[in-house]
């Protein structure tokens, strides 16, 4: 028996759009303005938001992502497949930097994450640029930006850091644009640019 099941136009974007921008919008303000100003406590508090948000969300839509396009095949649109690449990864990825953070580890071992990461950010400038979804490669421009200042944290240099944070807090509002024009056109049918 095979079993065939409709093709959805609702992909769980929306919920990892969130937990990353929401992610970047608590760790920007204390990279950029040290505020709030980083001990154990702070550590411990971002550490938990890291894990959860912008890990557990964005590893949650990577799987349904790839769960509906090669089990069930109810995601049918190509690029999909870099989404559900990019949501699994940096979710993975958030709930080693969040559990990190909670720990209070050393941050120098991010240089090599940074360059993975860069180069995941980069094959996603390439594919949504190349099928004109202008919104979510804006957004892979983001990535690779936080991924190049992470890099120059993570080896000691000064002004990575506050780099680090002026892109988590445009990249992180960028993706609460992309939050709410997913939430509007997929619940009401608008057609704002995604």
């Amino acid at each position: 028996m095979n079993l065939v099941f409709a093709t959805s136009a609702f992909a769980p974007l929306a919920l990892g759009f969130f937990g990353l921008g929401t992610g970047y919008l608590i760790y920007g303000p204390e990279e950029l303005f040290h505020w709030p100003k980083r001990n154990e406590s702070v550590d411990k508090s971002t550490g938990v938001w890291g894990i959860w948000l912008p890990g557990f969300c964005q590893l949650v839509t990577g799987i349904i992502l790839f769960v509906g396009m090669t089990w069930f095949q109810v995601f049918k649109d190509a690029p999909l497949y870099m989404a559900a690449l990019a949501f699994s990864a940096y979710g993975i990825h958030w709930f080693a930097l969040g559990y990190n953070r909670w720990q209070g580890v050393d941050p120098r071992t991010n240089a090599g994450m940074s360059v993975a990461y860069t180069i995941i950010s980069v094959l996603g400038i390439v594919v949504f640029f190349a099928v004109g979804d202008w919104p979510v490669g804006l957004l892979f421009v983001g990535l690779t930006l936080i991924y190049i200042s992470d890099f120059f944290h993570s080896i000691g240099q000064a002004w990575g850091e506050r780099s680090l944070g002026l892109w988590h807090l445009v990249t992180g509002l960028w993706l609460m644009y992309l939050t709410f024009a997913t939430g509007l056109n997929f619940s009401l049918g608008m057609k704002l640019p995604l």
